[in-house]
């Protein structure tokens, strides 16, 4: 009992952090230009991260710092990362923090679309009662853009949804990757952050000058985005998914988008609208029950095929939709 409350508030803690990271996101953006916030993240992450994974290597607890295989699929997961990261923070810097954690919850929904629609095997047909749900979560959408009127979404909630199609797209492809290999999270979550850094050196160039003129506040925040948001949250939520079930890592972790709500209101001043206060709890309900009926749907064809003697691994991508590499904020 005491494992389990300890790994359920390691979860908790991670969906807080993530939660919290669209708030931080916005002040540093709002000191710094977007490109130079990302790139000190990704560089903070890799100054952690690589000595971390020499250490380890100095003490003989990994057969090599990295293999040529952990290097070739980190690097394709860190472009894909950087483009979330990308879309995620512009996004956030033109809408409201609460908004942008709300609006990413729909990676729980359009996941399991995506990764249903690029499966190489022939699998049952998503229920009805799972597009009722995104159905939910679009009408909720629409009630969280519309600010004090229905109308078309700003950029900012644009960016976000589209960082929710390309973070669906990442999951799905995490889980085609790694299935059958024998791969290291803090060597592939190394990786990518070195290639996040290479990728946002040049773009962010021009405006690394600013950070002469930032605040020891703007120095926590990018601190706090590279080692807590990136560093913490995803070996934290590796080694707690390790030790609990993937529905119940899911479940707690879905959490986030009810921190972001919580931190963007309760600490960012931000105000709730009548229609995005219904749009905020359509979005919350309609996620979360398709991600039960997603998941009930994956355990009966489970069950289904373990009786017919058929391959019964569950989809990589499916059962970590909403334990995926760390990409928020």
């Amino acid at each position: 009992m005491v494992d389990t409350r300890r790994t359920d508030l390691v979860l908790l803690a991670v969906a807080l952090v993530w939660g919290s990271s669209y708030l931080t996101a916005k002040a540093a953006t709002d000191a710094a230009p977007v490109l130079v916030v990302l790139f000190m993240r990704y560089l903070i992450s890799a100054l952690v991260c690589v000595p971390l994974v020499l250490s380890t290597a100095r003490r003989g607890e990994g057969r090599r710092r990295w293999t040529s295989e952990e290097v070739r699929i980190g690097s394709v997961l860190g472009v894909t990362q950087a483009a979330i990261l990308v879309l995620e923070m512009y996004g956030v810097a033109h809408t409201s923090a609460a908004n942008a954690g709300l609006l990413i919850s729909l990676t729980l929904v359009i996941t399991p679309v995506l990764d249903h629609l690029g499966g190489r095997r022939r699998r049952a047909p998503l229920p009805a009662r799972f597009f009722l749900a995104a159905g939910l979560c679009v009408v909720a959408v629409g009630l969280l853009t519309s600010g004090n009127g229905l109308h078309t979404p700003g950029a900012g909630d644009a960016l976000i949804l589209a960082a929710a199609v390309v973070r669906a797209g990442h999951v799905v492809l995490v889980g085609r990757l790694t299935a059958g290999r024998s791969l290291r999270p803090l060597q592939l979550t190394s990786v990518q952050t070195v290639v996040g850094t290479v990728l946002c050196l040049a773009p962010a160039a021009g405006g690394l000058s600013t950070l002469t003129r930032a605040s020891a506040g703007v120095w926590g925040q990018l601190v706090y985005l590279a080692l807590f948001c990136s560093v913490f949250a995803f070996l934290a939520q590796t080694w707690a998914v390790q030790r609990t079930s993937p529905s119940r890592a899911s479940l707690l972790l879905g959490t986030e988008p009810v921190w972001a709500l919580a931190v963007g209101i309760g600490i960012g001043g931000e105000r709730l609208t009548a229609f995005a206060a219904v749009g905020a709890l359509l979005m919350l309900a309609g996620t979360y029950w398709g991600q039960a009926v997603e998941r009930a749907h994956r355990t009966t064809a489970q069950e289904r095929a373990a009786q017919e003697g058929e391959d019964t691994a569950p989809s990589p991508a499916a059962s970590t939709a909403a334990a995926a590499a760390p990409t928020a904020g």
